[in-house]
């Protein structure tokens, strides 16, 4: 996987959200212009959207976000590769939107991982169709509850939103996912295996798990709100 540098790291945002958004939308695109108009589009329709323009900055700004429009044609790394370094790191949908439109190419970016291809010029409505297709594919909408109350802790399922003892606890959106599969299931140890498959595809990675548990203990201020069950798994405490 691709890493950024340290040091010379541009600030990401993502600006605030309103009811009416519906995704998350990070465009990678290198042409100014062509990200501005395809980000306004965006946001008319209710989506919120950061947009960037290199595939560094891209690597660092996907995990935030709910599908990505990954323009192949960047100024500092071949596109091919940022798609390579989100699927290796997550699950995150992945378009690729580009001027690449030969056979191979398209060949060459799905199996790099974008889980759909559309070549420039194309339709804007044809995007947004594309846009649902795939999120309904990898992401499919199950809304068990609303709202999961585990002692102190609260999870608003819908919102995506956690309260501990009514305060309200910053959650990346595999933290969240992590914390909402243990809270589903909270008299049960989960193995890592199937918590792996569940958040984060098929790709294993047992420092993944344990990175993101260690950040979900520091977060909810004590490492017994998710208990280690060793040589299996993991399961929710009581913190």
């Amino acid at each position: 996987m691709l890493v950024p540098a340290e040091g010379d790291q541009p600030e990401i945002r993502w600006g605030l959200t309103s009811h009416l958004t519906n995704h998350r939308v990070l465009v990678v695109e290198s042409n100014r212009a062509e990200a501005e108009t395809l980000a306004r589009g965006l946001r008319r329709h209710g989506h919120e959207v950061l947009s960037v323009d290199t595939g560094v900055v891209a690597l660092q700004a996907h995990e935030e976000a709910d599908i990505v429009l990954l323009d192949l044609e960047l100024p500092d790394l071949d596109g091919l590769e940022v798609c390579r370094g989100i699927r290796s790191a997550c699950d995150t949908p992945v378009i690729a939107v580009t001027a690449r439109g030969a056979e191979l190419d398209r060949v060459l970016g799905l199996q790099a991982g974008a889980d759909d291809y559309l070549v420039k010029p194309y339709g804007f409505r044809e995007l947004l169709a594309r846009m649902d297709a795939v999120m309904r594919r990898i992401r499919p909408r199950t809304r068990v509850a609303r709202t999961i109350c585990h002692g102190s802790l609260e999870i608003d399922v819908n919102a995506r939103q956690v309260r501990l003892a009514g305060r309200p606890v910053d959650m990346t959106r595999k933290e969240f996912d992590l914390l909402f599969l243990l809270a589903s299931n909270p008299d049960t140890v989960i193995p890592r295996k199937r918590l792996m498959v569940e958040i984060w595809g098929d790709s294993w990675s047992r420092r993944t798990v344990d990175t993101h548990v260690a950040t979900l203990r520091n977060k909810l201020g004590a490492s017994s709100w998710v208990i280690t069950v060793r040589g299996i798994g993991f399961r929710l405490g009581h913190g």
